[in-house]
């Protein structure tokens, strides 16, 4: 299923381009992993086979209806213009790299006409993950592109891409999502979120809509909720910190133990940003032991109930004195 994206200004910018007749044949979208990128890669290209081919799709935006037979095709793998290098999968394990032996299988594509329209499209996700043999292949189409054949590039790192490939094409910046576009995004992803679940996703997501799907299902909005009592100095007896140990030190709860340790040194990360002087100092040495401890409790197999606890306690350290 292609989403939305929320990147609406780079949207605007491409489709009047494809429109004017003068897009450039090679993209390269970068900007931080998570942040949909590779989505709006898809989108898009769904959205300009679609306009090629016909029917014609109307309204603005990426979309393209549910029943438009290039969106059929797409979803099923089936379009003949269409193409998706990423490292390939085998039992649940996804390749290191994009090999040289899938850029070469590009050829048919790249040599036969077009079938449904006079537009083809490759969207590489991500040009990292390119071998040195892979990447000088796709240079060599790049250099001479075929008419109206569309290169789509994904990176997360463009500065590691070879210079030559960055020299063909134009660079779009993607930036991370403002929280109308997460809400939006993440509402797509997950039909039916409950409001305190959907601004606890959108909190852990800090603009990225891949980052915050890592946490989605856990219940993350209890443990928010129980990171700002802990802060606000509502854990009188540790009542608090001994409920987050039952809750996410039992073998079943691992996922939530897991999001806890990350979500926690980011809690008071969050926090010292709103302190100054001695109160931000303080804050700050609390996250640095918080991250130390969360960094090393999987690796070093510590006891997740002492973690919890202690992490709890980091948290509850940025109380207000009384």
């Amino acid at each position: 299923m292609i989403l939305p994206t929320g990147h609406d200004a780079q949207a605007r910018m491409l489709l009047a381009q494809a429109q004017s007749g003068r897009m450039h044949h090679g993209w390269i979208f970068a900007g931080p992993k998570g942040i949909g990128k590779a989505s709006f890669a898809r989108a898009l290209a769904l959205r300009l086979l679609a306009e090629a081919a016909g029917p014609a799709v109307e309204g603005h935006g990426l979309a393209v209806p549910d029943d438009h037979p290039i969106r059929r095709l797409i979803e099923a793998t089936a379009h003949p213009d269409y193409a998706e290098l990423s490292p390939i999968e085998k039992d649940g394990v996804a390749a290191r790299n994009i090999s040289v032996d899938q850029v070469r299988g590009l050829q048919r594509l790249i040599q036969s006409a077009p079938s449904l329209s006079p537009r083809r499209i490759v969207i590489v996700d991500s040009a990292d993950d390119l071998e040195r043999g892979a990447a000088n292949a796709l240079l060599k189409t790049l250099e001479e592109p075929p008419a109206d054949m569309l290169f789509l590039l994904v990176s997360h790192a463009p500065g590691r891409l070879l210079p030559t490939i960055r020299s063909r094409c134009r660079t779009l910046r993607f930036d991370a999502l403002d929280e109308p576009a997460m809400r939006r995004v993440l509402t797509s992803a997950q039909p039916g979120l409950a409001d305190a679940e959907l601004e606890a996703l959108v909190r852990a997501g800090e603009g990225s809509p891949g980052q915050a799907m890592r946490f989605a299902g856990l219940n993350l909005a209890e443990i928010e909720q129980a990171l700002g009592e802990l802060a606000a100095g509502m854990d009188e007896g540790n009542g608090k910190r001994l409920a987050l140990v039952k809750a996410l030190a039992a073998k079943s709860a691992k996922p939530r133990y897991e999001a806890f340790l990350e979500r926690a040194p980011a809690f008071i990360a969050q926090a010292a940003r709103q302190r100054q002087g001695a109160a931000l100092g303080e804050a700050l040495d609390h996250w640095e032991r918080a991250r130390h401890l969360a960094g090393g409790a999987v690796i070093l197999s510590l006891d997740p109930a002492a973690v919890v606890f202690e992490l709890a306690g980091h948290v509850a350290a940025l109380a207000p004195r009384r």
